[in-house]
């Protein structure tokens, strides 16, 4: 643990600060950060083992909306080494609460914490630089305040989508924090791949599997607004839109909520101030691909650093990078798994399958 009187003060359960040139949106649109509250805490309630949640406060005073979850009908003696805790990143759009099918099962042997991507969800949302790489580093650096703030010496370090991106970025910088990265779908690996013409010039046409109604929605915006613009436009419509173009989220979770929860969580966690949006947007160039890839920055990371990628087997996100990834490591300490049946979010579609191999990995750390 870091000393005690480095750790930055942790603040109750209050409502995330808004922007005022923002402050009249919330008439046009159904919703507010009070919302997003009432709505993540009906999702948390489905938690049974200890849940802590609250926002940890940076040191430049950004706050990030922070969940531990411990189980607590394991009381282990006291002089038993702790468990490497596991920490959860979210990907684009995401928050905490599509972590539900997860916390409890892989909170069972150690501690696991999950918390919004600064930008997103319940945490601050501060302004973004345009440039991709000062964007990716404020995203990376908040992470690290974070673990300083909460105070975490390792971690076993989970990231799904954008998350994914981010992790590795972060175990790039900081290694010795990382005992095993669990990259799960990852965005931005690869480098937009570009085609000959007939003239034998590369252009950036390129043909790839066709991405589901809602990326595409996304995909035809990016370049030109933020990715989610068109859910705050659509003010009262908004949350029409979201179950229209993700039902998904509905089925995925439909045993443990029979309305509409799980999508009206999606559209209070996007219907706010835009703001991580606007960084990933910065790091992005046009149909969505990274403008810094990040298979070109892999060799970075320490070749004794455990790194496990998982994949939805009928995922819209092309797994061939993971075994790109293991190729540029030279195999060292890198495996690649598909999960069947599962789509881009694997947690949710299989979580049982997902537990299980997540639980596996974080047994072999300790």
């Amino acid at each position: 643990m870091d000393n005690p009187a480095t750790i930055a003060p942790v603040q109750n359960d209050c409502e995330t600060e808004t922007s005022s040139a923002w402050s009249w949106w919330p008439s046009w649109r159904p919703t507010s950060m009070s919302l997003l509250k009432t709505t993540e805490s009906k999702i948390l309630a489905c938690i049974q083992n200890d849940l802590w949640a609250r926002f940890v406060t940076l040191q430049n005073q950004y706050r990030i909306w922070t969940l531990t979850i411990t189980n607590k009908a394991v009381r282990k003696p006291v002089e038993q080494v702790p468990k490497t805790p596991l920490v959860m990143v979210h990907g684009f759009g995401g928050g905490v609460g599509l972590w539900i099918r997860n916390l409890d099962a892989l909170s069972r042997s150690r501690p696991v914490y999950a918390f919004d991507l600064l930008g997103f969800g319940r945490s601050s949302r501060p302004p973004f630089p345009s440039d991709a790489a000062e964007a990716e580093e404020q995203f990376v650096d908040s992470i690290e305040q974070w673990r300083q703030s909460v105070g975490l010496e390792n971690m076993i370090l989970l990231g799904h989508s954008l998350g994914g991106y981010l992790a590795t970025s972060y175990a790039i910088q900081y290694p010795s924090r990382v005992s095993h990265l669990i990259l799960v779908d990852p965005w931005g690996f690869p480098e937009r791949p570009k085609v000959q013409n007939q003239q034998g010039q590369g252009t950036d046409v390129v043909k790839r599997p066709s991405p589901p109604r809602w990326v595409k929605a996304i995909l035809a915006v990016v370049t030109l607004f933020n990715p989610l613009a068109v859910i705050r436009a659509a003010g009262p419509l908004g949350p029409g839109l979201v179950n229209r173009f993700r039902p998904d989220f509905k089925r995925k979770f439909e045993d443990l909520f029979d309305d509409d929860t799980m999508t009206q969580y999606i559209y209070h966690c996007n219907a706010q101030t835009p703001s991580g949006e606007v960084g990933f947007r910065a790091m992005t160039e046009s149909l969505g691909w990274a403008k810094r890839p990040m298979l070109d920055r892999v060799h970075q990371l320490p070749a004794s650093m455990p790194i496990t990628l998982l994949y939805g087997a009928q995922s819209w996100v092309d797994s061939s990078s993971g075994y790109k990834m293991a190729q540029i490591r030279n195999h060292s300490n890198t495996r690649v798994l598909l999960i069947n049946e599962a789509s881009h979010h694997v947690y949710a579609d299989q979580p049982g399958e997902f537990n299980r191999v997540v639980e596996n990995i974080c047994k072999s750390v300790n």
